[in-house]
């Protein structure tokens, strides 16, 4: 399989995951609402928001390491899950650990540089947790009914992935020790030289800003532009009024028109070009990532769901969040955000006194939303990029209604006749068949199957995911009513 074909497969897997994240989102974003100043502090009810929140914005990497992994392995076991997370404890134990560092490296924590600091407590990101969830997919699949010696058997199958994929980490992590800072010591370089270039400065912070998501390495910028490490400090300058009329803000001003207008737009574009029978699904899904971008500016919903699938998408999105940027600078239209360019801090920041014409970002966003679902809609069906909705084979086995997809099981399983017993475990139909050879392996797949395993001449398994059980049901009394009707 190409490169681009797996990272549709990554992509896919991590939908379960990103339907997560909006619930995080607006918790945040309900919670800062309500106490705009303490942050929680002064309310019970915003400390319980925005703490929820937290557990699930906070805990990314946790949720794509398992969601990965269990999306990727062959049969949605979850020791694969249990790897992902396994390998992601390891690598933050390791990498995300500075005293760890200091000692493998040799070099004493009083001598490295504040980047190099900082870089270790941003190792553990989404990107993090994906590619750990990837290494512990690949090594179920590789080593899931591996056979060991007798003496070792108990470690053998799937009680190996878990071993495996920790030895894996390891090497990971020490690989991470002396690559991460290096690369994010030289992001934060990178931003210091361009901090001084104004509008043009904060269009390329922004581009890269997008741009650098998919592997974590935003945060070295963000260093550098809205915190304090060389002194900028947009957002805390600019909400304190300590900054400069004209000047702070506008590392933050440009991701409005974006995250409130443009993503969303975005979303309606994807769920437009979604086949008709998918589009009940990605609605739900789509429809909660919007609206979670709108009211709080979480848009790693949004982002995660095409970065991976469409990756031609992604950097057009990166161009125009850095385009948004250099037009909010340029005009002086400015706003700030605490925790993220939504409807919620957009309200919070508009009478401050370094924000100037904030509304006319309303009107820049409806510019940009425009740009955004011209732009997603006529590449998605120009390119037949494979964004939510529009996926072929695995679509049928997600998106059916259960009865359609049982009914066709039992059509590609020989017909009712053909039907003794129906049975199934956590992902896999198991079932006992007049004859084995009158079943139709290629509709099965066609129809989402990820495996058939046949035990004899009258046992077959069907692997199908984590709907197996409601697939079996439907067969199950589809096959009664059929029995009592004759």
């Amino acid at each position: 399989m190409n490169i681009l074909g797996y990272l549709q497969q990554v992509g896919k897997a991590l939908m379960v995951p990103i339907a997560v994240l909006p619930a995080g989102g607006l918790m945040l974003g309900l919670g800062y609402a309500i106490d705009p100043s303490g942050w929680g502090a002064n309310s019970p009810l915003a400390t319980i928001l925005v703490f929820g929140g937290k557990g699930i914005m906070d805990n990314q990497a946790w949720l794509f390491a398992a969601g990965v992994a269990y999306g990727l392995a062959k049969d949605n076991n979850g020791a694969a899950a249990l790897s992902g997370l396994l390998g992601l404890l390891i690598v933050e134990m390791i990498v995300g650990n500075i005293n760890v560092i200091s000692q493998i490296t040799g070099v004493p924590v009083a001598d490295m540089s504040k980047a190099q600091v900082i870089a270790s407590g941003a190792a553990v990101s989404a990107f993090t947790g994906i590619l750990m969830g990837i290494v512990a997919a690949v090594l179920y699949n590789r080593f899931h009914n591996i056979q060991l010696p007798t003496a070792l058997g108990f470690f053998g199958g799937r009680r190996f992935v878990p071993i495996v994929t920790s030895f894996s980490a390891i090497g990971i992590s020490i690989l991470m020790v002396y690559v991460w800072p290096t690369v994010y010591g030289a992001l934060v370089n990178f931003g210091v030289a361009i901090s001084d270039m104004g509008a043009v400065g904060a269009g390329v912070y922004g581009f890269f800003n997008r741009l650098l998501i998919p592997v974590g390495l935003h945060h070295a910028l963000n260093q550098v532009f809205i915190f304090d490490l060389v002194g900028i400090s947009d957002i805390s300058k600019f909400w304190s009024g300590t900054g400069e009329l004209g000047v702070t803000g506008m590392y933050q001003a440009g991701f409005f028109p974006v995250m409130g207008y443009g993503l969303p737009a975005a979303c309606l574009a994807m769920y437009h070009c979604a086949k008709p029978e998918n589009k009940a699904k990605v609605g739900g899904i789509l429809g909660a990532a919007a609206v979670t971008a709108i009211i709080t500016g979480v848009t790693e919903p949004i982002e995660f769901a095409f970065m991976f699938v469409a990756p031609v998408l992604y950097v057009i999105h990166a161009l125009l969040t850095g385009l948004s940027l250099f037009i909010a600078a340029s005009m002086q239209w400015f706003a700030g955000f605490t925790f993220s360019g939504g409807l919620i801090d957009f309200v919070l920041s508009f009478n401050l006194p370094l924000a100037i014409k904030p509304y006319m970002l309303i009107v820049q966003g409806l510019c940009f939303a425009a740009i955004y679902y011209a732009v997603f809609r006529f590449a998605i069906v120009k390119f037949d990029l494979k964004t939510p909705g529009r996926e072929s084979v695995e679509a049928k086995q997600q998106f059916l209604p259960v009865d359609d997809r049982a009914e066709a099981y039992v059509n590609a399983l020989g017909g009712r006749s053909n039907l003794v017993s129906i049975d199934a475990c956590i992902t896999r139909l198991r079932l006992t068949l007049k004859d084995v050879s009158r079943i139709d392996e290629e509709t099965l797949t066609e129809l989402g199957a990820m495996g058939v395993v046949k035990l004899g001449d009258k046992n077959l398994q069907v692997i199908v995911g984590t709907e197996a059980e409601l697939i079996a049901q439907a067969m199950a009394a589809g096959h009664q009513s059929a029995a009592t009707a004759s």
